[in-house]
């Protein structure tokens, strides 16, 4: 019995995925405690930005490229540079350490532990799992989870986190489309505020994220 593609992308994308993504904020935690997000438009606004300029776009490139092929402990290196703190390199190390884990375990497929997207990046090659979807996805996964932060952080309601979601699903599409096709000349981003947030969140007063 075969399983669709598509369905195993969606479990491995969905939150009960055991890679204890809820436990990071990416910085998150920091902006609004400075209150510089305090409502829906202003998460969305960093959201966007940090997809666009930070860690998503940066992650979506490195795990096109170990997916088409690339290699495995080279990109590692390069997406354990690119973390700007400690706490940002511990919340992509260790993600991409429980994704390695229950793939092997589930698929007994060969997944090397790595930064979370080359994790998955070494999942979509070894399952043979369409790479813009699971880009998509990936992306989507990575904004959902930053907004339930937001939801907690804030606070804002349900519907309104769903609604940043929601908004940021073009944006999601196109910019796994373009990392399909990027080099990883094309890999860098510019987004100071997110970076200088998970760089001061280890000196909060109290903290709910590890990062």
């Amino acid at each position: 019995m075969t399983t669709d593609p598509l369905l195993t992308l969606h479990q491995l994308f969905s939150p009960s995925f055991p890679v204890g993504a809820f436990a990071y904020s990416h910085g998150l935690e920091t902006l609004v405690q400075e209150g510089r997000v305090t409502t829906a438009a202003q998460l969305q606004g960093w959201l966007e930005a940090v997809l666009r300029h930070g860690g998503g776009w940066s992650d979506a490139v490195l795990m096109a490229q170990v997916a088409q092929g690339a290699d495995v402990a080279e990109i590692a290196e390069l997406a354990t540079a690119l973390t700007p703190s400690a706490e940002r390199r511990l919340e992509t190390v260790k993600q991409g350490e429980a994704f390695a884990s229950t793939v092997r375990d589930l698929w007994q497929a060969d997944i090397l532990p790595a930064p979370y997207p080359v994790a998955v990046g070494q999942a979509v090659r070894a399952l043979d799992l369409p790479l813009i979807p699971a880009l998509q996805l990936y992306l989507q996964a990575f904004a959902s989870n930053l907004a339930a932060a937001g939801i907690r952080l804030i606070p804002l309601g349900q519907t309104e986190g769903q609604g940043v979601v929601r908004a940021l699903s073009p944006l999601c599409e196109a910019l796994a489309a373009q990392a399909a096709k990027a080099s990883l000349d094309e890999i860098g981003g510019f987004s100071p505020l997110s970076d200088i947030a998970s760089q001061r969140h280890e000196a909060l007063y109290s903290r709910i994220f590890r990062s």
